[in-house]
C-alpha cells in the first residue's frame, strides 16, 4: 500500500501536487462555509479536480474520473432545473468521456506508457468541428427551451463550450483544456446566479473557480507534452 502511495506521489511534479492539494482545500473550505449539507457536490467536486490533474498528465484514469463526475455532476444539476447541464454531462460529456477513454489508450506516446500522444487536427477538421458544433448547439437550444430551461442563454453557451471540448478530448488536441476553460467560465456564471436563490450554491461557484485554474494548467502541460514527443519522434 505505501508503495503504490509513494508510487501515485512520484507520478506527479512537486507543482502538480501542490496544485491539486490547495484545489481541493479550496473544495473542502467552500462547502464546509456555504453548503455542509450536499456531499454528492463534495464528492463530484473533488473528483472533478482529480480527473483534470491526470488530464493534464495525459493519463486516460482522467477519462475514467471524467464518466464519474458526469454521472454525478448530471444529477446535481437537475436539482437546480439546469436541464441543460444535465443533458449535456449525461448525454454527450460522459459517452465522449467513455470514447475518449477507448482513443487515449488506442493512441499512447510510447508502448506502455500511461501518457497519450498529442495529435493535431487539420484546418479541414477544424471547420467541420466549429459546423458540427454550431448544429449541436441549436437542436440543444429548442430542446432547452422547451424544458424551459433556467438560464437559457448562459446553458445554451454551455452547451457550446462543453461540445467543443468534448470534441477536442476525443482528437487528442491540446486545445481540449482551453476549450473546457470558457466552459468554466460560463458555468461561474451560471452557478453564481444559482446561488442568489440558493447560497450552497457558492461552493460550486468556487469547485468550477478551482476547475479554471487546472484547465489553463493542462493546456500548458499538454503544449510541452507536445514538444516533447515531437523532440522524440524527431
Amino acid at each position: 500500500m505505501k508503495k503504490a502511495v509513494k508510487k501515485a506521489v512520484m507520478y506527479f511534479s512537486k507543482g502538480e501536487l501542490i496544485l491539486w492539494s490547495v484545489s481541493v482545500v479550496f473544495i473542502l473550505s467552500s462547502f464546509f462555509v456555504f453548503d455542509r449539507e450536499n456531499y454528492m457536490t463534495l464528492a463530484a467536486s473533488v473528483i472533478g479536480v482529480t480527473s483534470l490533474i491526470f488530464n493534464a498528465k495525459g493519463n486516460p484514469f482522467g477519462q475514467v474520473l471524467m464518466i464519474v463526475f458526469s454521472v454525478i455532476y448530471g444529477i446535481i444539476s437537475f436539482s437546480f432545473s439546469y436541464y441543460g447541464e444535465m443533458i449535456t454531462y449525461l448525454g454527450m460529456t460522459m459517452p465522449m468521456a467513455v470514447l475518449s477513454l477507448v482513443s487515449w489508450l488506442r493512441n499512447p506516446a510510447a508502448e506502455g506508457k500511461n501518457e497519450v500522444k498529442v495529435n493535431r487536427i487539420s484546418k479541414k477538421e477544424t471547420a467541420f468541428m466549429f459546423l458540427l458544433t454550431f448544429a449541436v448547439t441549436a437542436g440543444f437550444f429548442f430542446m432547452l427551451r422547451a424544458f424551459k430551461t433556467a438560464n437559457l442563454f448562459f446553458s445554451t453557451l454551455s452547451v457550446t463550450t462543453s461540445f467543443l471540448a468534448v470534441y477536442l478530448t476525443f482528437r487528442r488536441s491540446r486545445f481540449f483544456a482551453l476549450a473546457y476553460a470558457a466552459n468554466d467560465v460560463v458555468l461561474i456564471v451560471l452557478w453564481t446566479l444559482a446561488s442568489f436563490s440558493d447560497i450552497s450554491y457558492i461552493s460550486v461557484v468556487i469547485c468550477f473557480s478551482v476547475f479554471l485554474v487546472n484547465d489553463i494548467y493542462g493546456f500548458v502541460s499538454w503544449s510541452r507534452m507536445r514538444k516533447r514527443q515531437n523532440g522524440q519522434n524527431a
